[in-house]
């Protein structure tokens, strides 16, 4: 199984799906994480990302940078999932033609991105369902 999960900067809630199911996953599964612009290209992970993450005795690798999707992402992974619908409906524009069936959301409800909340928890919380989730449904 080969994920993608992609948000606004590539961050904060892409990087912590990324982080927590490549913790909670099987060893033979790639995840990754990707932004839908290039606000953040090549910064790292977010201090408040890496705090919540620690909390939760999930590694966060230190070498992650903020990247922007590619078509070719488009057409490599099984499954590009999106934090929020703005997130989506970009994906949607992006997307390689034939890929868009590969395209969804975490959850129903938006994941609030903590770069205007301040709220890493909550963020967290969702992000950790959202994971639980597609792990329960392979």
């Amino acid at each position: 199984m080969k994920i993608c999960f992609v948000c606004l900067g590539n961050i904060c809630r892409s990087p912590m799906a990324e982080m927590i199911l490549r913790d909670k996953a099987p060893s033979d599964w790639e995840v990754v994480s990707r932004a839908t612009s290039s606000w953040e290209h090549g910064n790292p992970v977010h201090p408040g990302t890496q705090e919540v993450l620690k909390k939760h005795a999930i590694p966060c690798d230190p070498q992650k940078r903020s990247q922007k999707i590619s078509k070719a992402d488009f057409e490599y992974y099984d499954k590009i999932i999106g934090m929020d619908q703005s997130n989506v409906t970009n994906l949607y524009k992006m997307a390689a033609v034939g890929t868009e069936d590969k395209i969804s959301q975490l959850l129903s409800e938006d994941v609030q991105d903590p770069w205007y909340t301040g709220d890493f928890d909550a963020t967290y919380e969702l992000v950790l369902t959202g994971c639980e989730r597609i792990l329960k449904s392979m």
